[in-house]
């Protein structure tokens, strides 16, 4: 048994790394690590299973640092436990460019970090993706293979952020009871005493959605321990409050939000050294202390190898398709299917909108992909995600393959990282393009840390029609095609529509937005092999007769557009080649030679036509080509009336480029 005395100072090891290192990196957050230490070390040495030595064992227990500003508690903690990838070289040099121990922790730099955080609230909306994935993994493997906690540590800031209450409700409704939440309640944010900005009864908002909630002193170990018990036993999720000090031990600044932001300072920090009695230097932790951590890490090692145990005497078919889904491989047979499908798509040309031709794609692979995890933001019906059969998780029932995820977009996407970082699943989830805003700062952590989320988005332009600008999109396909590492498929009919949903199927590395139609388009590819164009990025779909005198580029229902316009201009005696550009990332990616052979060498007038802003096109038309769309907002009016009003016609496109060759100068 460990002795009160040695858990202290177990706890004061995180402390004084945490507070070592924030002072040698010159900034930093010493508060959280010091005050929160006792629970790390309770988490950690009584409740958490896992293993340094095989990190990604499936059944580990999820351990999420929301308030991701406190990282310096989890790179301590990792280290004190044995993981190979964090080592007191790398505590050094916390913050430091190269290093592991980034200023918030970040997903792939080291194993035991298990999503990245710091923007706040995003961790616990993570966390409460993570608790459903296991809870719907169970549902279909069982306790013998799946059966673990997730845990998260928030701070008030966590709880502040909008997305706290999007997250918090829904894991309440659906009774997310393999969920636990440990306040780090200590009063105080960057500015001052969190009176100075909130007076809500935390635990009274949790409760009223739902939640069990359970009090206790963050700085006693066994009460701590104590709620943790009462906690895992619930039916429901659970929050603690923990009350704690920030900055605990650091006499002149605990408690305060001096504490909070910045270093100690060798004054204070020698100051808190003598108040809590730890009599060693800097980074040094004495064998004694660093021993008893160690063997904590070796301590889940046993459960790890009793799941081996069990995991062995599972079928083979079963165990195959857990690893399978696991490893994130997509199970073989799809391929050839959307093969079939896409010849289909060629003989029966369908009029549709590209969200009607997503639902039918989504039919052929959500058959065949038992792992996709659909979902909407309460827009099912016009997102189209929800294919037949598909039952929807309820509380307390988690084996169905579908999420109403009610008005909570931003929860959504930020839930779907915490599935997709969970394994076993690839979660997909629609709402309307114009709302992408409200999902854009988890969607851009989906980028960060290449997670395999895909965003249905769909009503993806002016063509969305009556509604008006308040939900038409402009600038929208603009912004997210800035954020790196982000895929924006905006396809032109059924055939390209399934060929980008299949590349974000295939995208294990990389998040996908499929920017997708409200009105009816023309089904524009009729050739009948099976080569994914759409994985170009930029293709030619409709050459020239001759060598062409225009280029059109164009995405999505725009395509349409561009193809009658060249029809128009090649009955003029102007040669014209068709570009359907469905995702710029993709098209970056090819070859100088493929890209040279699309573009030009700029003897051809280029054209643009998408009914969005012009930002982004002149990698395609240069700063002199000819733009086609929008320059402001839209209006309100059918979709044929407003694409006249705003000149996003063949008719436009044929002036522009009369204009144009008109005033030339001849060669």
């Amino acid at each position: 048994m460990t002795t009160p005395e040695m858990q202290r100072a177990m706890a004061n090891a995180i402390r004084f790394l945490s507070a070592d290192a924030v002072e040698a990196a010159g900034s930093g957050h010493p508060g959280l690590p010091m005050g929160a230490a006792d629970i790390a070390t309770v988490l950690f040495t009584r409740f958490l299973t896992f293993d340094p030595k095989q990190p990604a064992w499936p059944d580990r227990d999820r351990f999420v640092l929301s308030a991701g500003h406190g990282s310096m508690l989890l790179y301590s903690a990792l280290y004190l436990l044995g993981y190979d990838d964090i080592d007191l070289e790398q505590i050094r040099h916390f913050r430091q460019l190269g290093a592991r121990t980034a200023g918030h922790p970040e997903y792939g730099h080291t194993a035991g970090i298990e999503t990245t955080t710091g923007p706040l609230g995003q961790g616990l909306a993570n966390a409460v993706g993570m608790a459903l994935a296991e809870r719907a993994m169970n549902a279909r493997f069982g306790d013998d293979i799946v059966d673990h906690m997730t845990y998260a540590l928030v701070g008030d800031g966590c709880l502040m952020e909008g997305i706290s209450q999007e997250a918090l409700s829904l894991a309440g409704h659906l009774k997310l009871n393999k969920l636990v939440v440990l306040w780090d309640d200590n009063g105080i944010t960057i500015d001052g005493k969190v009176s100075l900005s909130d007076s809500t009864d935390q635990a009274a908002r949790f409760a009223a959605s739902g939640w069990h909630t359970l009090a206790c002193d963050g700085h006693d170990q066994d009460a701590i321990a104590a709620a943790i018990e009462t906690a895992r036993a619930s039916d429901r999720p659970t929050l603690i409050a923990c009350r704690t000090t920030i900055g605990y031990g650091a006499p002149g600044k605990a408690g305060t939000s001096k504490a909070h932001g910045s270093p100690l300072g060798a004054e204070e920090l020698a100051a808190a050294r003598k108040a809590l009695g730890w009599e060693h230097g800097p980074f040094e932790v004495p064998a004694a202390i660093l021993d008893k951590w160690r063997l904590v890490g070796l301590r889940s090692s046993a459960s790890r190898k009793e799941w081996e145990k069990r995991f062995a005497t599972v079928d083979g078919e079963t165990r195959g398709e857990f690893l399978r889904r696991v490893r994130g491989d997509l199970p073989s047979g799809i391929g050839q299917a959307i093969h079939r499908w896409k010849r289909q798509l060629n003989d029966e040309r369908p009029r549709i909108a590209t969200r009607k031709a997503s639902e039918l794609a989504l039919e052929v692979i959500n058959e065949i992909v038992p792992e996709t995890l659909g979902g909407s933001a309460d827009l099912t019906g016009s997102n189209n995600t929800r294919t037949s059969g598909m039952q929807a998780i309820a509380p307390g029932d988690y084996a169905g393959r579908f999420i109403h995820y009610g008005i909570r977009e931003h929860a959504m996407a930020a839930m779907m990282n915490g599935i997709a970082l969970h394994g076993g699943f690839i979660p997909y989830s629609g709402t309307f393009l114009v709302f992408s805003d409200y999902c854009r700062a988890a969607m851009r952590l989906s980028a960060l840390m290449r997670q395999r989320v895909i965003y249905v988005m769909t009503h993806d332009s002016i063509g969305l029609g009556e509604d008006g600008p308040t939900h038409q999109p402009v600038e929208h396909l603009a912004a997210l095609r800035a954020i790196p590492q982000m895929q924006v498929f905006r396809p032109a009919d059924a055939v390209e529509t399934t060929e980008c949903w299949e590349l974000a199927l295939q995208s294990r590395e990389a998040p996908s937005v499929l920017a997708l139609s409200r009105q009816d388009l023309p089904t524009l590819r009729l050739d009948k092999h099976d080569e994914n164009r759409s994985a170009r990025g930029a293709y030619e779909i409709s050459p020239a007769a001759g060598e062409a005198a225009v280029t059109i580029y164009a995405t999505g229902s725009e395509v349409e557009i561009a193809i009658a316009a060249q029809a128009q201009l090649e009955s003029e005696g102007v040669l014209t080649r068709v570009v359907s550009v469905p995702c710029f990332e993709r098209f970056e990616a090819q070859s100088p030679e493929y890209r040279h052979a699309i573009l030009g060498d700029g003897t051809s007038l280029a054209v643009a036509i998408e009914a969005g802003i012009r930002q982004g096109w002149d990698r395609f038309i240069g700063r002199d080509g000819i733009f086609v769309g929008m320059t402001g907002f839209g209006a309100s009016g059918p979709a044929p009336a407003l694409y006249e009003h705003f000149g996003i016609t063949a008719a436009s496109v044929v002036e522009a480029v009369r204009a144009r060759r008109e005033t030339a100068p001849q060669a």
